[in-house]
């Protein structure tokens, strides 16, 4: 597996970053071990998790970080993993009420430590923003869980550019690293507008990728297979969507993703690889460290996505296939 460096830190992840959002709670134990030790024997190193992930079934609250740190202790491999969870995001039943106090993001960084069996988080994101709070706020509560040794880096997921600008202007005023990584929805496919239900949530739009672009800062897009889009099940002339998917077809039915999703057909036949595998290749191929967040049920996914590392695009090529 190919590694690539995060700026302003000595992290050294690899360039498909494992989501783990089911493992050990949809996902059978035994198929979520098959899963990480499939993904750890191929070299991945970088692993994705958070607080709420799985809190929307009725199990034990943050089931995904409890798995995650009950595997690395049988496989005493912590110490080998680069450990990515988020806090700060709202409860699923109040959607709308802010948790990005001092108290509410120590609570769920102490959390994330005793539930994950570690001393540190390597990669710590706010998983939300507030827009009532000054970015000097949230910066500050950040480094102080830097300074305590609770995690070494951190970053912020469904963060919008003029709040980002506005944190790293700050941050380099006080000689901080900032937000070393952003983690907003991001995929080869455009996202129709005002499909997303939660408004929350930020797209990667240009006005962004021109961002990480002049700046170098990593980005690590969610949805980067935009949910199985170009796994070749959806076509342009399908009036009704398969069983189980309108969601999808709700988020990326356009004229735009169908295009698209002809190129990528084309680009897989040339490279002898999958429709999948050259969507990814296409975020691993830009000029920015980019970590796409990849989740599969079964053994048989992960494998395909990680093929992904072996498809070489021409930046020019890549940009031609989103043009």
């Amino acid at each position: 597996m190919k590694v690539k460096a995060i700026r302003n830190t000595d992290l050294l992840p690899s360039v498909i970053c494992l989501g783990t959002s089911h493992i050990g709670s949809s996902i059978s134990e035994d198929d979520s071990n098959g899963i990480l030790d499939a993904y750890t024997d191929a070299g991945g190193n970088f692993l994705d998790t958070a607080e709420v992930y799985a809190n929307w079934l009725p199990i034990e609250p943050s089931s995904s970080e409890r798995f995650l740190g009950k595997w690395m202790k049988d496989r005493g491999n912590r110490d080998q993993m680069i450990v990515a969870t988020k806090g700060g995001h709202p409860r699923l039943d109040t959607p709308m009420i802010s948790r990005l106090s001092a108290e509410e993001i120590g609570h769920d960084i102490l959390g994330s430590l005793q539930r994950l069996g570690t001393d540190y988080i390597d990669l710590y994101y706010l998983h939300r923003d507030d827009l009532r709070i000054p970015v000097e706020i949230l910066i500050e509560i950040m480094e102080t869980h830097v300074r305590q040794g609770h995690i070494r880096y951190y970053a912020c997921s469904n963060w919008t550019l003029e709040r980002l600008e506005q944190a790293q202007l700050y941050a380099a005023s006080k000689g901080y690293a900032g937000f070393v990584a952003v983690s907003n929805l991001w995929s080869l496919a455009t996202v129709n507008p005002g499909s997303i239900k939660d408004p929350s949530q930020v797209v990667t739009d240009q006005a962004l990728i021109d961002w990480h672009t002049r700046t170098g800062t990593a980005l690590i897009p969610y949805s980067s297979q935009a949910n199985g889009f170009f796994s070749g099940k959806y076509r342009r002339e399908y009036d009704v969507p398969p069983e189980g998917r309108s969601n999808i077809y709700k988020l990326y039915h356009n004229e735009t993703n169908f295009t698209r999703l002809e190129r990528t057909e084309e680009l897989a036949r040339l490279h002898k690889a999958t429709t999948n595998q050259i969507a990814l290749a296409y975020l691993l191929a830009q000029s920015f460290p980019v970590f796409p967040v990849v989740g599969c049920k079964n053994q048989h996914h992960l494998q395909d996505s990680l093929g992904a590392v072996d498809v070489e695009l021409d930046p020019v090529i890549a940009s031609n296939l989103s043009s």
